[in-house]
């Protein structure tokens, strides 16, 4: 005998896919839900290491600035120090120049000049001073520029003031001038400074030999340590005739 079924199978079956259907979404949904949350950490994760490399990169820098702040302490400490030895060392080759200087000063001015102001500011020399004419002051030119510790001078100024009260009746010539002073390698490999020529003087004449001090005091030590010269010998006095007894 056969079995008829009368149950509304298809009902059933539509309600057990529809189960079917809710349980797949349900687990993909889970599913989704997992992979978020997965990715969610595994990108903290990334997100923390990262965070993690930049503090350790922005330690890093600020150490590095420290230590660059101390090496520009030391730079400048350093350019302070040369320039120190910079000083040093021009001081010490420069340490005869101003004696050199004057002595120049004294050798070069002429007569019926006379210097009232001094300035010098690094290598250049400034002076003034009175002259008789502007001869004088000529002539006092010429002569620095032979000099082995000066340079070409410049004449600023050249003025008479006579009449004027205060200054000099003899000297009334007020002058202004500057000079670059040469270096001491310069001043080394220059030659001699001629001796000054009077203004006024012949030039035909030919100059007078130098006169060397030096050679004439060592003659005449030379002549008072000498010993003296024997005396020659004594004529002998001519014999008495003798007188005859008788």
């Amino acid at each position: 005998m056969a079995r008829i079924n009368l149950l509304p199978w298809r009902a059933e079956r539509r309600k057990q896919r529809e189960r079917e259907f809710y349980m797949m979404l349900g687990a993909s949904a889970l599913a989704a839900v997992l992979v978020f949350l997965g990715a969610t950490y595994w990108m903290g994760q990334r997100i923390d290491n990262q965070t993690a490399r930049n503090n350790y990169l922005d330690k890093q820098i600020k150490d590095l600035d420290v230590k660059i702040e101390k090496i520009k302490d030391l730079e400048k400490t350093r350019s302070q120090l040369l320039a120190r030895k910079q000083i040093i060392e021009d001081l010490q080759s420069n340490r005869s120049q101003m004696v050199h200087l004057f002595d120049q000063l004294a050798k070069t001015i002429p007569n019926g000049t006379r210097l009232t102001s001094l300035k010098q500011a690094n290598d250049v020399l400034t002076l003034e001073g009175l002259a008789e004419s502007s001869t004088r002051v000529a002539t006092y030119m010429r002569n620095m520029e032979n000099s082995p510790q000066m340079g070409r001078s410049d004449l600023a100024k050249i003025e008479s003031k006579e009449g004027t009260p205060g200054v000099d009746k003899k000297m009334p010539n007020v002058f202004s001038l500057s000079l670059k002073l040469k270096k001491p390698d310069d001043a080394q490999n220059s030659t001699e400074m001629p001796l000054p020529q009077t203004p006024g003087a012949n030039a035909a004449t030919p100059p007078k030999p130098a006169v060397d001090i030096g050679a004439q005091l060592n003659d005449a030590a030379s002549q008072l340590t000498a010993k003296p010269a024997p005396a020659p010998p004594a004529a002998p006095a001519p014999a008495k005739a003798e007188e005859k007894k008788p």
